[in-house]
């Protein structure tokens, strides 16, 4: 068994540009924050960031790389004692190699492949390539709001030992984009009406912007005077579908121009220049980054997120009256609680933060666990 005191823990990711930004998707937020609480950890591990693709690393990169090191997959993996595929597949032979010379290898997952497989199958188009099933992991773990549909699927295609581990945030990357802006980009009260946004990826049923839109109707419909206008970003693919326009056509904030349907937008720069209020739904992904980045940062949150209810404002499922009278509420009251909103938000998330000391103290045992095996 390898000591666990300064384990040398490798974290795939998978660069696709020199000067990638942390916002074309969550995976490489998902490997800082997981990197960043393992270095909060009482064993002192050695944790570096593994590139699978030939992009090559340069200070183009929007995170630290003295605090965040990445090298090459090929000559970084040579020496780690524990191999973490995060972002970027991993080959079955480097699996073999790696399991060959004893290093435990696990899968994290972050995404709802079970899902995304789905529809990739029963509409005839590729998601995210061709799936890929190979043999070898030690264990798969998984954040929980996947867990509900992706774990057995998980579990009996790569025929190892699926486990949910604890959701990991952190605010570096919200912060260090919103520092040079007025207020830090916190949300700022002001009278009048409110710019409602809607910034659903609308890639999978998951995470769609109509339920979203179905509130915010009903509550122009009840008080038109508090909404000046709705965004609803990455609607790129959308403008032009049919069933989708069929759809929206029908509701008064479309028919009356307070709709705007915008493309795909960095969060905390939308968020700074085009929000009042956000709303949210969400279909068996109750955990999301975009939901801490918004709260963290004081903006009314109306989702409906059953693991973080106690964010912002929460309603049930896909009840829709329920999500209106949180919009109104939000619209109405938010402002008069704005500062005592800021600090309770952000102590709902301090559970979820990387430097959470039960947070590492739980991968700790993890790690622990697989190394005992081995």
């Amino acid at each position: 068994m390898k000591s666990q005191n300064h384990l040398r823990i490798g974290i795939t990711i998978g660069l696709s540009s020199a000067s990638e930004s942390l916002w074309c998707n969550g995976i490489k937020q998902n490997a800082l924050y997981l990197a960043k609480l393992l270095q909060h950890s009482p064993f002192s591990y050695q944790v570096v960031l593994l590139n699978t693709t030939d992009i090559a690393i340069t200070d183009q990169l929007p995170w630290d790389l003295a605090a965040f090191p990445c090298k090459p997959y090929d000559t970084g993996s040579l020496n780690v004692d524990l191999m973490i595929a995060l972002g970027g597949s991993l080959p079955q032979p480097c699996i073999d190699e790696l399991k060959a010379r004893g290093c435990p290898v696990v899968f994290y997952k972050c995404g709802s492949e079970y899902v995304v497989s789905a529809q990739g199958a029963l509409f005839n188009c590729e998601m995210v390539g061709t799936p890929y099933f190979p043999t070898g992991y030690d264990e798969v773990w998984m954040v929980p709001q996947v867990a509900n549909t992706t774990q057995h699927f998980y579990q009996t295609l790569f025929r190892t030992r699926t486990r949910v581990v604890p959701f990991v945030w952190d605010p570096m990357c919200i912060e260090a984009m919103m520092r040079d802006t007025p207020d830090a980009g916190r949300y700022v009260p002001h009278d009048g009406p409110k710019r409602l946004v809607c910034m659903e990826p609308n890639t999978t049923i998951l995470k769609y912007c109509l339920y979203p839109l179905l509130i915010a109707e009903q509550a122009f419909r009840e008080r038109p005077e508090l909404i000046l206008r709705m965004n609803v970003t990455n609607t790129q693919s959308l403008r032009g579908n049919q069933e989708f326009v069929a759809v929206v056509s029908h509701l008064d904030l479309v028919r009356q121009g307070q709709c705007f349907f915008e493309d795909t937008y960095v969060t905390g720069d939308f968020l700074k220049n085009h929000a009042d209020v956000v709303v949210s739904h969400q279909w068996e992904n109750p955990l999301n980054y975009f939901y801490f980045d918004a709260c963290w940062q004081g903006y009314p949150l109306v989702h409906n997120a059953a693991l973080c209810a106690q964010l912002g404002y929460y309603y049930e499922g896909f009840d829709v009256q329920h999500g209106k009278r949180m919009l109104l509420q939000a619209l109405e009251h938010h402002d008069r609680h704005a500062d005592e909103y800021l600090t309770q938000q952000r102590a709902v998330i301090s559970r979820h933060l990387a430097s959470n000391p039960a947070l590492i103290a739980h991968y700790d045992g993890l790690i622990g666990e697989l190394l005992n095996k081995n």
